[in-house]
């Protein structure tokens, strides 16, 4: 593994922390984290540690939605043929099923599509168009995509069928001639919020709908949805997201949709879900989905009104994790191997690789894994339709986004933003496109950007580290960017007794500090490398996640490392 670079966050101003410290009649240590993110009263901190449903803005602030509204209004009072459109991933299949959910509970008439991840690609296609057509909609809802879709939008207002666009990307320049447009990053749209999922601007839109012509209550119903949304899409968890995923997240634990829990019992949870296990254990399975056949069948499973038939479409959708999960890691062997292999791939700043047989619902897996291993921009390539299709990702401080733009004349087509995109491209243009992109990231990658960083919020003493503490940082979840579960380092410890290997790969020990009383277990997942630091005899620095961790009924103190070195 590439080895860490410690850094950390900048000190925050004295007085602030003292102040917030008497206002709440906290310890120094949270009063400190609160500050560091931003919290810096009491009335913020009561904001902060109790998300409720009241914090959430009128939706009516997003520039269209009284445009949105009007055009639903009138489509359901008109019996119109409604159709929603999604994208084939997390984000864009549980928005597809919060919409069509709620619009059907309402007794109205809609169907959905999802387009195809091989045949259509990304983003409103002509064969969806052309479905819309055939099935006689008049409007369509299309989510967590279309806005970038002016030729389809147009293509579509030549058949009589509208669009309504909710949407959380980038706009370009000219947005597409929809009814409406509701994307908080329009550059007029004054909405206060700007980094919702795509399935928590469908929640907005329902919200307005259900403001004006329902009871608003029932929107919050579908809040587990937008939870598992903002989770796997890896969205900012500040502001408004932080309120939806508090919300859905307790409706995901106390009463998940029939999709969603049976997915949970198919996956064996059985703990409390927060933001981290809904992106290890729901998201890849409702993945697999658009990955290995159809997404169709994964807002099939989250629209079922039946646990019999939720329990039924769960497990098809665990075997096609499983398949997928075949497909990534023998890819990602195979990438590998063929780096390993060759001079050039193993000096380059950038990864670029290519095989025509790959399969393409995984390469951003496969780039994803590489990434972790080799610590530089990835491009992972394979052959679909007679093209180049690939997924990239990128490393912290690097922008992904602006590389692949620089080579814009050699591309068919590309989106994403700055750590994540994709790409299309004629095979012809590879190696152009290949030695491009290398020279690209060559001149422009800094020394410090190869080196992965671990941002550490405290340097802590062992008396800090408390239950009485860990209750409070419970209540500091959700957790996730922008509100990152804490890291700590503890200076001059000891290892007592003898470290271990479990399965060959967790690293497990105990440790402390001669000045204290306090012993702590501490693990280390993935990390064998470590071990013969660990068993050096020497004083450590380690640095970790304070957890709690129960065993044979005993609930004790844990440290999660996530690096050590010798002090």
């Amino acid at each position: 593994m590439t080895p860490l670079k410690w850094s950390y966050l900048n000190n925050v101003p004295e007085d602030q922390i003292v102040l917030l410290q008497s206002a709440l009649g906290v310890d120094r240590l949270v009063a400190r984290l609160l500050v560091q993110r931003g919290v810096t009263s009491f009335e913020a901190a009561k904001n902060f540690f109790r998300p409720t449903r009241e914090l959430l803005h009128d939706p009516f602030l997003m520039s269209d939605m009284e445009a949105a509204v009007a055009r639903l209004h009138r489509a359901v009072e008109s019996q119109e043929k409604i159709l929603i459109y999604g994208d084939y991933d997390v984000d864009g299949t549980t928005s597809v099923a919060l919409v069509y959910s709620l619009l059907r509970n309402l007794g109205v008439k809609c169907s959905y599509y999802i387009p195809d991840r091989n045949t259509e690609g990304y983003g409103v296609s002509a064969a969806g168009i052309d479905h819309a057509n055939e099935v006689g909609a008049t409007l369509v809802i299309a989510l967590d995509l279309g806005i970038k879709a002016m030729e389809m939008v147009r293509k579509a207002a030549a058949l009589g069928i509208d669009f309504i666009i909710c949407d959380h990307h980038l706009p370009e320049e000219n947005l597409p001639a929809a009814v409406a447009v509701l994307d908080p990053k329009r550059p007029d749209c004054p909405y206060p919020f700007k980094e919702l999922s795509g399935c928590g601007i469908g929640f907005k839109l329902m919200q307005a709908y259900t403001m004006r012509h329902a009871d608003p209550e029932i929107v919050f119903e579908f809040a587990d949805l937008v939870a598992v949304s903002i989770a796997s899409d890896i969205v900012a968890v500040t502001g408004e997201n932080r309120v939806l995923t508090a919300i859905g997240l307790k409706k995901l634990n106390e009463k998940p949709c029939h999709g969603l829990n049976a997915l949970l019992k198919i996956a064996g949870v059985k703990k409390e879900l927060d933001v981290n296990s809904v992106v290890f254990t729901l998201g890849p399975r409702i993945n697999a989905a658009g990955r290995v056949a159809h997404a169709h069948s994964a807002v099939e499973l989250l629209v079922a009104q039946q646990e019999e038939e939720a329990d039924e479409l769960a497990a098809s959708l665990n075997s096609k994790n499983t398949e997928r999960r075949i497909h990534d890691l023998s890819i990602t062997e195979e990438a590998m191997a063929m780096i390993d292999s060759d001079e050039n791939l193993r000096n380059a700043s950038a990864t670029v690789v290519y095989k025509e047989t790959w399969h393409k619902g995984v390469i951003g897996i496969v780039a994803s894994r590489l990434l972790e291993k080799y610590y530089r921009p990835t491009i992972v390539l394979t052959l679909s339709n007679g093209k180049i299709t690939g997924s990239a990702r990128s490393i912290n401080g690097f922008d992904l986004h602006a590389a692949i733009e620089s080579c814009a004349d050699l591309l068919e087509k590309f989106g994403g933003h700055r750590y994540a995109a994709g790409l299309t491209l004629d095979p012809a243009k590879l190696e152009p496109f290949r030695q491009r992109f290398e020279k690209i990231v060559a001149a422009s990658l800094t020394e410090d950007m190869r080196i992965p960083v671990i941002e550490i919020d405290a340097v802590v003493e062992p008396d800090e580290l408390n239950m009485k503490y860990l209750r409070i940082q419970k209540q500091m979840a959700p957790f996730g960017p922008g509100n990152l579960q804490p890291v700590f380092e503890l200076k001059n410890v000891s290892v007592y007794g003898v470290p271990t290997l479990a399965k060959e790969r967790h690293l497990r020990l105990a440790v402390g500090a001669e000045h204290s009383p306090h012993r702590f277990s501490a693990v280390c997942f993935d990390r064998p490398d470590l071990l013969e630091t660990a068993s050096s005899g020497a004083p450590l620095n380690i640095v970790f996640h304070l957890e709690e961790n129960t065993w044979n009924g005993v609930t004790s103190l844990q440290l999660r490392l996530k690096d050590i070195c010798r002090a």
